[in-house]
């Protein structure tokens, strides 16, 4: 498939801000419990604004993908059957519930509303980061399902898309709510590093099944079964037509198979393995200059990898048309 700038855009940008708003309320939720120190409600809002930053500028990426973006609004009418739509749907009513709960820790409005059995109390922040915590699930199913329910495009149609699509996006949220800790709070350092560590392991873990898992795919339809000719010695040298169509343009990715490969070599330690080693060097030494390094190393890894998950989706029509010729 074409790998389009504005959806690896708008998939990477916006699953950063969701990992960064369930590490706050992480933060927060351990704090209700006395598993972590309280932090003041700046925290907590600055937080929210540099998430909400990601998830807006993932919004307007995803206009240059539209031929008509004054009809985005029709997007959403068909929720019942689409995923694109369901997304359309869930990123602004999760922008909307982090707004909120954004600007209650700014204004300090953070009424008691209930008390737990353990006396802990339930405040009118943690209802609203329990909602947004539910609508990340939500966005995160409903973006990865896009491409996961398409049984045609074999290299998504498995749960590890979805999957992936979880686990990247956290593995960048918690690198980047490391290295804001490090600004502005230190003593979470070590928590949130922890936690965007795991969590980028499980996502090497997580890509790693996906591509040994379509390097085992066996396509269904070959050359042969195309054309209904069984000789073994058939190769596709010419599209039959002397210019570019809608589909020779959407449904390949027009790069050579080295380049192809190469992508795969290039986003598995950028996505990963140094992320990794840096927040491994910045949990040790405190140190906010590592931790930042290790989530720009980290973001550029993953516009990679999703240029890689794009390309890498073999439609059916390419039996035509894979070579210019």
């Amino acid at each position: 498939m074409h790998p389009a700038f504005s959806v690896i855009f708008l998939t990477t940008l916006i699953g950063t801000g969701q990992g960064l708003f369930l590490a706050l309320f992480t933060v927060e939720s351990y704090a209700a419990f006395g598993l972590l120190p309280a932090q003041a409600d700046g925290f907590y809002a600055l937080g929210t604004a540099l998430a909400l930053a990601f998830l807006a500028a993932g919004l307007v990426a995803s206009f240059f993908h539209l031929g008509r973006p004054e009809r985005a609004w029709r997007s959403a009418a068909q929720w019942r059957t689409s995923w694109l739509s369901r997304e359309v749907l869930a990123l602004p009513a999760f922008m909307g519930t982090v707004s909120l709960y954004g600007i209650a820790h700014f204004a300090g409005f953070n009424p008691v509303l209930a008390t737990l059995p353990s006396a802990v109390p339930v405040s009118l922040t943690f209802v609203l980061g329990t909602a947004g915590t539910a609508l990340a699930f939500v966005l995160f199913l409903c973006t990865g399902m896009i491409y996961a329910c398409l049984r045609f495009l074999r290299e998504w149609h498995t749960p590890l898309t979805v999957i992936n699509y979880v686990l990247l996006g956290g593995a960048s949220g918690f690198t980047l709510a490391a290295a804001f800790s490090a600004a502005v709070a230190p003593e979470l350092v070590a928590f949130l590093a922890g936690w965007a560590l795991a969590i980028t392991l499980l996502g090497l873990a997580g890509r790693a099944a996906s591509l040994v898992r379509n390097a085992r795919l066996k396509p269904k339809s070959t050359l042969q079964t195309a054309i209904g000719i069984k000789h073994p010695m058939i190769a596709q040298k010419s599209q039959g037509f002397m210019g570019g169509s809608f589909n020779t343009r959407e449904f390949f990715h027009a790069r050579p198979p080295e380049a192809f490969r190469l992508m795969s070599w290039l986003f598995l330690p950028s996505a990963f393995a140094i992320p990794a080693l840096l927040l491994m060097a910045g949990m040790s030494a405190a140190s906010a200059a590592l931790l930042l390094a290790a989530f720009i190393v980290q973001i550029f890894g993953l516009i990679a990898e999703r240029w890689y998950f794009f390309a890498q989706a073999s439609h059916p029509q390419n039996l035509y048309y894979q070579s210019a010729g």
